[in-house]
């Protein structure tokens, strides 16, 4: 198994089902995904001791590609294939060009 930087985060205790879930973003080769992750615990465990059980759990649904996750990806936009770009003002200049129809 192999281990990549992790950020744990919203970390809670649920007593209903007696476990620390949590959201575990795991950064690989530029790109993150999250997971949301959760051990069963007793509400007596350390933070680190959770905190280590929540990171193992994604590393393993990272390297086996199962489980409950998010991916981020790059932010940069792809244009439409095929249309131009929406211009309200254009939009709007072309109703105001029809004489056939009113606004209400």
């Amino acid at each position: 198994m192999q281990t990549y930087p992790t950020q744990i985060t919203d970390v809670i205790y649920n007593a209903s089902s007696q476990s620390f879930e949590a959201l575990v973003t795991v950064y690989d080769a530029g790109t993150s995904r999250r997971y949301a992750c959760a051990i069963k615990a007793p509400m007596t465990m350390s933070f680190e001791t959770a905190a280590k059980g929540l990171q193992r759990q994604a590393q393993r649904q990272h390297d086996g590609d199962r489980g409950l996750r998010s991916f981020t990806g790059s932010a940069m936009t792809r244009p439409r294939a095929g249309r131009p770009a929406f211009d309200p003002v254009r939009w709007l200049e072309g109703l105001l060009k029809r004489p056939d129809q009113n606004a209400a």
